[in-house]
């Protein structure tokens, strides 16, 4: 129609339109061609109108001179009428030419959509083939549409949720596999390729593709022999895993373990193998062919594997330098052969020492006095020591054919040597309740021979019992005498003269004597049983001057750091003085003890008075010695140069009688400066004030020059010297004027007692701890008594010498020697001379003072 909306028809005419694409009608676009060609031909028709209205106007002139009256509106509704209906006319013939052309492209589609509805059909048809079933995922987040169905024998549920639900209707490895493969092919678009199995047993094969719109993944039964393929490929698969981690569990056990071919050469070891033979790898273990048994151990191996497949046998190899012993497990196959090595070295090195724990433990109990038999769990007699045999005198043969412990009894009973019972039989079942028993169990077994055995029965994890039998009858008889001891022990502590007290680690008084109560002088009664120290103290502070109760408190209670046991002196007001002593017992408990000893604090004090007056005396005497030191010696001195004056022809003549006269003066001057040079050294040596002047002796020299010394005397009565010091040192370390006096004094003495045309002999010699010098004369020798007082000074000798001195020579030689540190010594006898000895050790160990060098 001519008023018709031209967009109004072009929607109409373009309803069954579709896109040849997909299928959809094809709307937007023939809609915005139609509008925009209604508005260029509306463009078009406006613009004639404007025109002819235009012209009308220009011929409105003419029209009115021809008469006609004609006004301008209607000059323009008439050119607005004639362009509508040029406009309705061209949009007529344009739609009707769209029209025919919008039927043809329908038929087209129409054609299409035929054609898209079969292969629709086909291909459903083809998914809902009962061998296969599909999953699709359109979007990310859309529920997946499942089309198709599988064989019941695949093992898939028909059930939707079920389906989905992998690890419900798969083997556990499968559906791991499954949904880790889906899961990439959603979120990475991997496509896959599994074959999979059912918890039935059933292989199926999956397959996953992606596209831009779709996300598919298909299950596919198998044909039986894609089954048996597929079975195969999941088997190899399951294999070929169990072996990977066989070999990677075997290649990280701490055993050797190998593989070898049919020909025995290695095909594969692990990395202990590799470190027992010390090589870098398993790789070159088995290219170097290093072997970890030896030659004779392989061949017995391969020997045993031609009669049996399996050798299972220890042997023993040298790992790292040290021969071990490994167990060695050997299996042999069609192909090859495979071993392992347990290492046994620690297990042997255990079992020993348990067998020797085993030994040491029989042994141990094998010396106890304590009688022990065990039991096994079969209650047969395993072991038993001496005591045992001993305590129940019983036969060896008979003990070690392991009789059963019910026999024992029986046998026991038989000989007498067990109690009596009443009932024997229930008694019997009740002691031997210990092999059901938890915890140990004791008896009391009073023997018909008056003995007393505490029998215990202790179980053993494994069922067996542990019976010990100990023979309490001494230690009854034990505790008897201990109670009369202990009542004889308070009746001993009641009459002791010295105080006794005891005191818990509480404080409170345990025991204690009348002696205490008497030296304290505490009233009867005062002293209560389980009184506290510290009533105790209060009563004894008062009566003593200087009271020790403070540190006794100290001790008992424990605030005294160091437990020793101590003692002192305390002294009361009435005069009397007691020594007490703290004595820590080893069960916390103190004991202290009081003694009066007043009388020998007094005697004491008159020892300290006497002892003080001799010390005063002795320091007189060390003066006197001083002062005598001078005194003496200086008139003495002078006397002997004067009379070696006078008997100088310088002088002047003197008869004879006056030179006997001078001689007699200087020879006792002489004797007499010797007598005080022997008092002063011995006074010295006393007084601990001489000091050696210690350097190199020579012993030629000192013993030349005390033989000079001697030499007139030897001659006046015709005796000889006979000097002997081949063995000698040629020097040591000593005082030599000292060592000279010695030698002078020791010769001197052999020439008083030696006979007349005698021979002395001085020798000296080097022994392993120094040097001694020996003096020997043919003199009468000296008796056992006269031995006992030959150093004693000034005591005479009334056995034959030719001269009477003062008996201070021997005790110079003593003195000197002793403190060089050496020693003197006797060989002497009746009839057979006499031999003095003096030993010097290498280096003076006495008061010295080392001389300038």
């Amino acid at each position: 129609m001519p008023g018709e909306n031209p967009l109004s028809a072009g929607q109409a005419v373009s309803g069954g339109h579709r896109d040849s694409s997909n299928g959809t009608p094809a709307r937007k676009g023939f809609g915005a061609r139609l509008i925009t060609r209604f508005f260029v031909k509306r463009a078009l028709a406006t613009s004639a109108l404007a025109g002819l209205a235009f012209e009308a106007h220009a011929q409105q002139q003419p029209l009115q001179e021809l008469g006609l009256s004609v006004g301008a509106v209607e000059v323009i509704q008439l050119a607005v009428f004639a362009g509508i209906i040029g406009s309705a006319l061209l949009c007529a013939i344009w739609l009707i030419r769209e029209k025919g052309r919008i039927a043809s492209d329908n038929v087209d589609l129409r054609g299409r959509v035929a054609d898209l509805t079969a292969s629709l059909q086909r291909s459903e048809a083809l998914l809902n083939l009962r061998d296969q079933r599909v999953i699709i995922w359109e979007r990310e987040h859309k529920k997946p549409e499942i089309v198709g169905s599988l064989t019941a024998e695949a093992g898939a549920p028909e059930e939707r949720a079920s389906f989905l639900a992998f690890g419900r209707w798969l083997m556990p490895a499968s559906a791991a596999a499954l949904d880790h493969a889906v899961a990439s092919l959603r979120e990475k678009g991997t496509p896959f390729d599994l074959v999979i199995e059912s918890q039935i047993g059933a292989p199926l094969e999956v397959q996953g593709r992606k596209n831009a719109a779709h996300t598919i993944v298909r299950f596919v039964s198998l044909s039986e022999t894609q089954r048996v393929q597929a079975r195969l490929r999941i088997e190899n698969k399951r294999l070929s895993a169990e072996h990977d981690n066989m070999i990677g569990l075997v290649d990280r056990l701490e055993m050797p373990f190998w593989i070898r071919s049919s020909d025995g050469r290695l095909k594969w070891v692990n990395r202990a193998y590799a470190k027992a033979v010390e090589a870098d790898n398993s790789e070159t273990a088995v290219r170097d062919a290093a072997e970890f048994l030896g030659t004779q151990a392989r061949e017995t191996i391969a020997h045993q594997h031609r009669a049996n497949p399996v050798f299972s046998q220890t042997l023993s190899t040298v790992i790292g330098g040290d021969r071990r012993v490994f167990a060695v497990t050997d299996v042999a196959g069609e192909d090859g052969s495979a071993g392992i090595a347990a290492d046994m070295s620690g297990v042997e090195a255990i079992r020993e020492e348990y067998e020797r724990t085993v030994r040491s433990h029989a042994d141990t109990l094998d010396q106890l006095t304590t009688a022990v038999a065990i039991f096994d769990e079969h209650q047969k007699l395993r072991f038993f020591n001496q005591a045992f045999q001993k305590l129940w005198n019983l036969d060896q043969v008979f003990l070690e054919s392991k009789p059963e412990n019910a026999l024992l009894l029986d046998r026991l009973r038989s000989e007498g040597k067990i109690p009596e019972q009443p009932e024997w039989r229930r008694w019997k079942e009740n002691l031997l309740d210990a092999y059901r028993a938890v915890e140990s169990q004791s008896h009391w077994w009073h023997l018909p021979d008056s003995r007393t055995i505490r029998v215990i029965a202790n179980p053993q994890p494994k069922g067996g019992v542990t019976w010990v039998f100990e023979n309490v009858t001494e230690k009854i008889n034990l505790e008897s005498r201990y109670q009369t001891a202990v009542r004889v022990q308070g009746e001993t502590l009641d009459n002791l003269a010295e105080g006794v007290c005891v005191f818990g680690p509480d404080g409170r008084l345990r025991l204690s004597n009348p002696a205490f109560s008497l030296l304290w002088g505490l009233d009867e009664g005062a002293v209560k049983p389980d009184a506290h120290i510290s009533a105790i103290r209060t009563q004894c502070e008062a009566r003593a001057t200087d009271s020790p109760w403070g540190g006794f408190v100290a001790a008992v209670t424990g605030f005294d750091e160091d437990r020793s046991n101590r003692q002192g002196r305390t002294e009361l007001q009435n005069g009397s003085v007691l020594h007490y002593g703290i004595i820590h017992l080893p069960n916390g408990q103190v004991m202290m003890t009081f003694v009066d000893v007043t009388d020998s604090v007094n005697v004491e004090r008159a020892l300290k008075e006497k002892n003080e007056a001799l010390q005063k005396a002795d320091q007189l005497k060390n003066d006197f010695v001083q002062h005598v030191n001078y005194e003496l010696r200086s008139p003495l001195t002078n006397i002997i140069g004067f009379t070696e004056l006078l008997s100088l022809p310088a002088t002047g003549p003197l008869s004879p009688r006056q030179r006997e006269y001078v001689g007699h003066i200087g020879s006792s001057s002489s004797t007499l400066l010797t007598i005080v040079n022997d008092i002063l050294d011995l006074a010295t040596v006393d007084a601990g004030i001489m000091e050696l002047d210690i350097a190199e002796v020579r012993v030629d020299r000192t013993i030349a020059a005390a033989a000079e010394l001697v030499s007139e005397r030897m001659e006046e009565h015709s005796i000889k010297l006979k000097i002997d010091q081949a063995s000698a040192p040629k020097s040591f370390y000593g005082d030599e004027t000292r060592i000279r006096q010695i030698l002078y004094n020791l010769l001197s003495n052999a020439v008083n007692y030696a006979p007349q045309a005698s021979t002395i002999s001085l020798s000296c010699r080097q022994i392993s701890t120094g040097v001694e010098f020996a003096v020997h004369d043919d003199g009468p020798g000296m008796t056992p008594d006269m031995l006992d007082t030959v150093f004693k000074r000034f005591e005479p000798r009334v056995n034959g010498g030719r001269r009477r001195g003062a008996g201070l020579g021997l005790s110079i030689v003593k003195s000197f020697v002793e403190l060089h540190g050496g020693k003197v010594q006797f060989e002497t006898g009746a009839d057979r001379g006499t031999t003095v000895i003096c030993l010097f050790p290498e280096t003076p160990s006495g008061g010295v003072r080392v001389a300038a060098e």
